[in-house]
């Protein structure tokens, strides 16, 4: 059993640490409104995987992942939340042009705690991974539901601890961040990334 749970772990570790809208949402919140507000976007998309986990643990999540048509609904959602964002991204770098150097480096509007949950929610992969991959890595000695629990509350464990670190190192280099011109430059990358991944989420399939 021991052995099942660490190999469990070092799969979710591994698809934690993979580069994802999530990691591009957080580079946006970090290197514009700086660490705290990293901290709170990485909060609310901890709290959408615990979301997704009791929804997975329920059973609801099943449902979801086998159904089409809902499927597609949170699918066309997330993607559009995600390109949204990117626009927004982008909206920002071609203002900071004119703007002088203290007003272009004004923070993105929304809540970030609400903005990290919302993106992940509207995230249908993970109610395919929760429901598809998970209960395959769930240690044998336990019952489905608490084995699925448990690797839920590992699987948000690892994603507050890595994408905090992250937020963390992005602050130790917040002077060069803040420089108009890497400012617009890093809009512009990370606009692109979410529109990108949007499009991917768009054109997903279960």
């Amino acid at each position: 059993m021991l052995v099942q749970f660490l190999t469990a772990v070092g799969v979710l570790a591994v698809l934690t640490m993979v580069p994802g809208p999530d990691m591009a949402v957080v580079t946006r919140r970090a290197v514009a409104s700086g660490w705290q507000d990293g901290l709170r976007t990485v909060g609310g998309i901890t709290a959408g995987l615990l979301v997704w986990g009791v929804l997975a643990v329920a059973g609801l999540a099943t449902v979801l992942a086998a159904s089409a048509t809902a499927y597609t609904v949170v699918r066309l959602a997330g993607a559009a939340y995600l390109v949204f964002l990117g626009v927004q991204a982008l909206r920002q770098s071609r203002r900071d042009r004119s703007r002088a150097p203290a007003a272009a480096l004004a923070p993105p509007r929304g809540n970030p705690w609400r903005t990290g949950l919302v993106s992940n929610v509207f995230n249908p992969k993970i109610a395919v991974f929760y429901t598809g991959l998970l209960p395959t890595l769930a240690p044998a000695g336990l019952s489905p539901h608490r084995g699925m629990a448990l690797l839920v509350l590992v699987h948000a464990v690892l994603t507050a601890v890595w994408l905090g670190a992250y937020v963390l190192l992005l602050a130790k280099a917040r002077s060069f961040f803040e420089k108009p011109a890497v400012r617009r430059a890093m809009d512009r990358a990370t606009g692109t990334v979410l529109i990108g991944f949007g499009l991917k989420v768009a054109s997903a399939r279960p």
